[in-house]
């Protein structure tokens, strides 16, 4: 069984692409197989990955849009374990073409339950900066929503929408949806950040990923490179707190599933 991560935030800049790039990375490091998504049109996490936007002839827009087979658009990369569906820019177009299609906020879960048995322990959803069609797809065909979070008033100012957006996919399609918040680039030195991050763990409690990714400009660079940071600088920060993250990650599913069990 396939489980299947969002990674979304409202905001921009708050490391989705980052996270969704070195979580995968990590679980793939960990003998985990890794499908990484890219919804977003700017297509960053494809560069990321060493891709050129546009050269796949079918891509996560011709999914969502045209009803393509999910393992159709499905890249190897040059990390063992982790494979890729890239974006393009035309993907922007379902926020217009999909509202107006019955049940159009399934496409994504009809898509996964078509391909379904998945060769994949975990697909994560690189989602864009808004919360349209294309990410309420995400959202409506994941078990957990990983929200990324700076500790900055705007960004978790931004959380108060991203509570309200989950309430209304768990109301029409997705009842199981769970949540987790990340934060991330913080700088233990910023007393602002200090006392923001002490906030939201008041306000969240378990509803917080015990791990944090700090300031590291290791991670800014390894997109550059082309490959997460995990393989970019393997001793750095970043890799060792995505590591954490991810084992965090493994229990937290392995949890739920014996809750379900």
């Amino acid at each position: 069984m396939s489980h299947v991560i969002a990674i979304s935030n409202e905001k921009g800049g708050v490391a989705k692409t980052t996270t969704t790039l070195s979580l995968g990375a990590a679980l793939a490091e960990m003998g985990y197989k890794v499908l990484v998504v890219d919804l977003d049109p700017q297509a960053n996490l494809t560069l990321a990955l060493g891709m050129e936007p546009g050269s796949a002839v079918v891509t996560s827009s011709h999914i969502l849009i045209e009803s393509a087979p999910l393992m159709s658009a499905r890249h190897s990369t040059e990390i063992e374990n982790l494979d890729l569906i890239p974006a393009q820019a035309s993907i922007e177009n379902a926020e217009q073409f999909l509202p107006v299609r019955t049940n159009y906020t399934v496409g994504l879960k009809r898509a996964l339950d078509n391909a379904a048995p998945l060769p994949y322990d975990f697909v994560l959803f690189d989602c864009p900066p808004f919360l349209g069609a294309i990410t309420i797809n995400a959202l409506s065909a994941a078990e957990l929503l990983l929200i990324p979070t700076q500790a900055e008033y705007f960004s978790a100012y931004a959380l108060r929408n991203m509570m309200g957006m989950i309430r209304r996919v768990r109301q029409e399609n997705n009842p199981n949806l769970g949540y987790r918040i990340l934060v991330t680039m913080l700088d233990r030195r910023n007393r602002t950040h200090r006392n923001i991050q002490e906030q939201l763990q008041n306000t969240f409690g378990e509803g917080l990923f015990k791990t944090v990714i700090e300031v590291d400009t290791k991670l800014r660079e390894s997109p550059i490179a082309g490959v997460p940071i995990t393989h970019y600088k393997p001793a750095a920060r970043g890799s060792q707190q995505y590591r954490e993250l991810a084992q965090e990650l493994i229990e937290y599913v392995k949890e739920k599933d014996q809750q379900a069990a």
